[in-house]
């Protein structure tokens, strides 16, 4: 024990000793008059760098007023709304368009639809003339209104009324109601670019309340033409006097005729987000709602997002439409009826998650006296159902429904539906519905398919087998950022659209489904993202559905 104290003593002078002689520095100094106390000048730390400040979005500061348009009833300035964009200045749109107006691009500045919108009157079937003047079927086309009528009230020509929106123009539904009406004899001239696509939205899109599962929020867009129809509520087809009002329209929104040329204008680069307001029981718009329109119509990069009825519905005419996305309908995604005589090339088709009904539904009237038929032809189509819908229709049951006095043809196609049946035909009367499919592959569950009426499940998979380069029994997708072909979509033998079709309306390609591969990038830039279906920089979020672009 003495000897480990000497020991202790010893390390303890030691280290006294070294404390000591370890304060002799040059850069330690005594201070004067502390009786010897000790401070260290330690080197002043490197400064931390400064941090990158987060890029802040320039909220919008609202325009001075309203642009002067042609027509004499003028926009409406409307004040301002606020959201987390910025605050917009909102000029409203007349309820009847008298003459031919232009919607400039202004920074800072909204343009709103306060319940239904016409653009010019409705003329009937086919264009009035002095000897056969025709009163108009829309409420509101007057002299008070700024329309020319014959001494009857009666008009003696077309109103002739073209609305032009300039790119990257927003116009929002400030009502549920709020629907635009292009009537026959008319013109919308809608035309973006693929940097300033034009956005017809809502409200609550504005006010920035909107979410992936907002939907149902303004009607839509609908065109009106004397293309061909069936179904007539007035005329017969064989006199070229069939006609139909819009479903569930309190007002008449007539159309139909014998013009399949018929062009309603210009819809390029648009997107129309939140649609599909009931109008009546059962009757609902979509995004966009084509009636008897033409060939002359031009359709091409048009996106609808989160559409409470179809992503758009085509009655009769004839349609060419190039470049169609749908993300989120809450029902069909591509809905075609009464006689469409129609061509759609480069078709994208995302269903939610747990919503929607068929990705296609084709249909038309089952009476075979009533023609024309229903003669669709959809070339290079990606139509995606990643889960069972819980509002699926029971009597459709199936990605793709087929019935009807319809014939459809589908080319270079993709159907990815891992947890539904993909294909269900109804046969009804002597020469029932009728498929032709070149170059389609399906990922659906073990039924497949579905008949019924006179229709078997097995003459489904028949007419489904009878094409080349078909396969449903092993195809499994390798699709990247979820629509974009892989390897084995890449290896599928592809048809020529052209050798289906002798309008030339059909590019020819040597792939199936929508996107090519990874340089294939149409669908970018013009489009919204949503959680569910990114088409570009999902950071920016001026591109989100639930924002709104701000340049």
């Amino acid at each position: 024990m003495a000897s480990f104290k000497r020991l202790a003593l010893i390390l303890m002078t030691s280290c006294a000793g070294a404390a000591l002689s370890a304060c002799d520095g040059a850069n330690d100094i005594a201070s004067p008059g502390t009786g010897g106390n000790v401070i260290i000048n330690n080197p002043a730390p490197t400064p931390a760098p400064s941090p990158t400040p987060t890029p802040t979005a320039t909220l919008v500061t609202p325009a001075t007023g309203c642009p002067t348009i042609a027509d004499p009833k003028g926009l409406t300035d409307d004040g301002t709304i606020t959201g987390p964009t910025g605050t917009w200045r909102v000029c409203t749109l007349p309820a009847i368009i008298s003459k031919s107006i232009e919607l400039p691009k202004i920074a800072g500045l909204l343009y709103q639809l306060k319940g239904r919108v016409d653009v010019g009157c409705d003329s009937g079937f086919s264009a009035p003339t002095t000897a056969a003047p025709r009163a108009s079927s829309t409420v509101g086309c007057t002299t008070a209104n700024g329309f020319t009528l014959n001494g009857s009230s009666q008009l003696t020509a077309d109103t002739n009324v073209t609305l032009t929106i300039q790119p990257g123009v927003i116009l929002f539904g400030g009502t549920g109601t709020s629907w635009l009406a292009v009537n026959r004899g008319n013109k919308i001239n809608a035309t973006g670019t693929s940097t300033a696509p034009i956005v017809f939205t809502s409200r609550d899109n504005v006010l920035g309340i909107n979410n992936d599962a907002s939907f149902g929020q303004w009607g839509g867009v609908v065109l009106l033409g004397r293309g061909r129809i069936t179904d007539c509520n007035t005329g017969t087809t064989a006199a070229g006097t069939c006609e139909r009002a819009t479903e569930g329209s309190a007002d008449p929104a007539v159309f139909g005729g014998a013009d399949d040329a018929y062009n309603a204008g210009t819809m390029k680069y648009v997107q129309i987000r939140y649609s599909g307001y009931v109008l009546g029981a059962d009757r609902e718009l979509q995004a966009l709602t084509t009636e008897g329109t033409g060939s002359g119509t031009t359709l091409d990069y048009i996106q609808s997002h989160n559409s409470s009825d179809d992503g758009m519905e085509f009655f009769g005419g004839t349609v060419r439409f190039k470049h169609y996305i749908a993300t989120g309908a809450d029902d069909d995604s591509l809905d075609i009826d009464t006689g469409l005589q129609g061509l759609f090339q480069y078709v994208l088709l995302i269903q939610r998650a747990g919503k929607g009904d068929a990705l296609m539904e084709v249909d038309s009237n089952g009476n075979e006296g009533d023609t024309p038929r229903q003669v669709t032809k959809v070339a290079n189509f990606t139509a995606i159902q990643t889960q069972l819908s819980t509002d699926n229709e029971a009597n459709d049951q199936a990605s793709i429904l087929l019935r009807g006095n319809a014939d459809l043809t589908l080319v270079n196609g993709l159907v990815i539906s891992p947890n539904n049946e993909c294909l269900r035909m109804n046969g009804s009367g002597t020469t029932p519905a009728t498929l032709t499919a070149r170059s389609v592959v399906l990922q659906c569950n073990a039924t497949k398919y579905l008949g019924t009426g006179s229709y078997t499940a097995a003459q489904v998979a028949t007419a489904f087998g009878a094409g080349s380069n078909n396969n449903s029994d092993s195809f499994i997708n390798t699709l990247a950022s979820l629509f974009v072909n892989g390897a084995t979509e890449t290896a599928v033998t592809a048809t020529d659209p052209k050798t289906l079709d002798s309008t030339g309306f059909f590019d020819t390609t040597t792939w199936i489904g929508a996107v090519r591969n990874t340089t294939d990038t149409w669908y970018a830039g013009w489009t919204c993202n949503s959680g569910y279906a990114g088409f570009d920089n999902t950071s920016v979020t001026s591109r989100s559905c639930t924002s709104l672009p701000t340049t």
